[in-house]
């Protein structure tokens, strides 16, 4: 008699049933492709200016079986992971050859991040690693910034820009230890790293940015500005502290393969008692539209439970960059119900969006589709999605930020009576 194919039965009751290795396998794969094939919804009622989804796009439970599994019964009898992956967070996004592709921060149960390519076909769902991490090449010896010839301990947070220089570059944060303090072991610092690719698989590592302080989340731009590469940068005095960083800069830089930050300017300043009042950076590089610059940020502020990240949005000129022109007041996304919790509680953070439709200039039109892709509490990819249209709407008629419990509380009493005329 020929054995009746063995249904597929729950993670509780699969240690339950007398199963061969190869059954177990079978259980594990059809398990995994049930999670990456799992289809997106919107959830209902939202704010308007975006729709949030009901799932995560990527956990670590994304992540192949391979790169945490050894399949063979004789190494791994038990079917134990071998390797461990603890969070997927702070991607990098594009689209590439027809696909959403994002360049995911994945990290081990050793701390360690890395990058990984994950894509899908329509940008909400269905998303699956490439089958290997990347491999990133070490800055070239003796370019370090500050003799930090070291190898890097750690690189995360990959923002994506596709330049006009033909080249795909990924800036990320670089972190070694600061061996200027050897007794303690939690002091670090950062750098911004620079690589370039043509195809996200193979990367030419540049020197990691020159500037006078260290500098996390720094952000190129998709164009030349006068001629030269402009960098967003972050200031800041130490590895976790900005310190008398004053908020998102804004640089020059002649040469990308050898860059250096000499003159730098603040474009979009921290405030008291403000969303960004401990500190700010750039998110992804902004997105190019017909009434002006996009741009996604995040302001972090103290409370009682910590550090609060949240994200928010500002637009520059289109013939300046660096000149803001709308400046909505408040945060545009805040964690949510499930994405409070995590490895660090109460943070939405973003480094990559995708505009679908955009012309030969590079600009956006009005109908694209954005898709925004945020991390909450440094655990889980999440998406948004909205149009072009409504985030200019939005940046340009939300009231900005009056720094005033009276400022604050006249804006809501002038729509109050601009609604109430209408009732008339």
């Amino acid at each position: 008699m020929s054995k009746k194919p063995r249904q597929l039965v729950s993670k509780e009751k699969i240690h339950l049933l007398p199963m061969t290795y190869k059954e177990k396998i079978s259980v594990l794969r059809a398990h995994h492709e049930e999670l990456l094939s799992k289809p997106n919804k919107i959830v209902e009622w939202g704010n308007g200016i975006y729709d949030r989804y009901e799932n995560p796009i990527i956990t670590a439970d994304h992540t192949p079986l391979e790169w945490r599994y050894d399949f063979c019964e004789k190494d791994n009898p038990y079917l134990m992971q071998r390797i461990m992956m603890n969070a997927t967070l702070n991607s990098g996004a594009m689209k590439w050859n027809g696909k959403y592709v994002l360049v995911v921060r994945v990290e081990g149960a050793d701390r360690k991040s890395f990058f990984a390519v994950a894509e899908s076909p329509n940008g909400i769902d269905n998303f699956r690693f490439w089958d290997e991490p990347i491999t990133m090449p070490e800055a070239p010896e003796g370019t370090c910034v500050a003799g930090l010839d070291a190898p890097a301990t750690n690189v995360y947070d990959m923002r994506l820009t596709a330049h006009e220089d033909g080249w795909i570059y990924g800036v990320f944060c670089v972190e070694r230890h600061d061996d200027s303090q050897p007794n303690d072991l939690s002091a670090a610092t950062a750098t911004a790293g620079i690589a370039r690719t043509k195809d996200l698989r193979n990367w030419e590592r540049l020197p990691d940015l020159r500037s006078r302080s260290q500098q996390r989340n720094v952000v190129l731009h998709p164009e030349f500005v006068e001629g030269k590469y402009a960098f967003y940068t972050r200031p800041q005095d130490g590895f976790i502290d900005a310190g008398s960083g004053g908020g998102i800069g804004w640089a020059l830089v002649d040469d990308i393969t050898n860059a250096e930050v000499k003159d730098e300017k603040i474009i979009n300043a921290r405030h008291y008692h403000t969303i960004m009042e401990v500190k700010n950076g750039e998110g992804p590089h902004p997105i190019k539209t017909s009434k002006g610059w996009l741009h996604l940020a995040h302001g972090v502020r103290g409370c009682a439970s910590g550090l609060r990240y949240v994200l928010y949005m500002y637009m520059t000129a289109l013939d300046d960059p660096a000149r803001v022109i709308a400046s909505p007041g408040g945060y545009f996304i805040v964690p949510q119900g499930e994405e409070y919790i995590g490895d660090v509680m109460n943070v939405a953070f973003s480094n990559g969006w995708i505009a679908d439709d955009v012309d030969e200039n590079g600009i956006a039109s009005l109908d694209s589709r954005v898709l925004i892709y945020y991390a909450s509490s440094d655990t889980r990819m999440h998406v948004a999605t909205s149009t072009v249209a409504k985030l200019i709407d939005y940046c340009m008629n939300t009231p900005e930020d009056g720094f005033t419990t009276a400022a604050s509380v006249e804006k809501i009493k002038e729509l109050i009576r601009k609604n109430s005329l209408r009732k008339m």
